[in-house]
């Protein structure tokens, strides 16, 4: 489902709930995985006797989606405010578009009313600090098209991890000759060295998707293939552990 932003700013009236609602609904009983292209200020105020009570069901029913293990992604496109934030909030995974994805309670002005604080939109709740201080965009996209290619990316990992799909497909080599690992570990290990240089030697070509990579650096997370087998990694610059 997608929000209209050059309508009401993407605002929600009246019949927008009950095709949220019934959409959400659908997707549950047919336990299909729900991608929402998010831009929205929220709920249409004119209408908000209409809308308040219906309009929360939506965030009920993210809840019990993730309770039910039925997963949910969210785009964020642009300015999300108010029951648009609510929304990427409650998703399972989120992707924000670099320099244009907004989601906070309230904008700049609400905030200046409030406490005559001066700030500005990216810094309140831009991409990079939902990616690298609260945690809440799980990836960032350069584009809107570069966030749909996210997505796919997402959907198939998804069947990748189905019991009823096949754990191997056919193994690809690593990006990197394997051999290279012995010039980037160094025997101290005292003396740092780069992850993912590791990772693209091991791991199958074209087959690595991290995780939050913004935020904690410490540490990676990904998805990957290795010799066809799918993985879920995680590593902190130490020996690999694997889930």
């Amino acid at each position: 489902m997608s929000h209209i932003p050059t309508q009401s700013g993407g605002a929600w009236n009246e019949m927008t709930v009950v095709k949220v609602n019934r959409v959400m609904q659908i997707a549950f009983e047919n336990d299909l995985p729900l991608i929402s292209l998010v831009q929205s200020a929220g709920v249409f105020l004119p209408q908000q006797f209409r809308v308040f009570h219906k309009g929360g069901q939506l965030f009920r029913d993210l809840a019990v989606r993730t309770a039910h293990g039925k997963p949910s992604c969210a785009i964020v496109f642009g300015s999300s405010t108010a029951g648009g934030a609510y929304h990427p909030a409650l998703s399972d995974y989120t992707i924000f578009v670099e320099n244009q994805a907004q989601a906070f309670l309230g904008g700049p002005p609400l905030v200046k009313m409030a406490t005559g604080e001066v700030i500005g939109a990216e810094e309140l709740g831009g991409a990079r600090v939902h990616a690298t201080i609260t945690g809440l965009a799980d990836q960032i996209a350069v584009d809107e098209f570069d966030a749909i290619v996210k997505a796919r990316e997402w959907v198939a990992s998804l069947h990748e991890r189905s019991p009823l799909l096949p754990a191997l497909i056919p193994p690809v080599a690593p990006r990197y000759p394997v051999e290279d690992l012995l010039s980037i570990v160094n025997p101290d290990i005292r003396k740092p060295f780069d992850m993912q240089e590791v990772l693209l030697r091991i791991v199958d070509d074209s087959r690595l998707s991290l995780f939050k990579p913004k935020y904690g650096p410490n540490m990676i997370t990904a998805w990957a293939h290795i010799l066809g087998m799918f993985f879920t990694m995680l590593t902190c610059g130490m020996p690999l552990t694997w889930n």
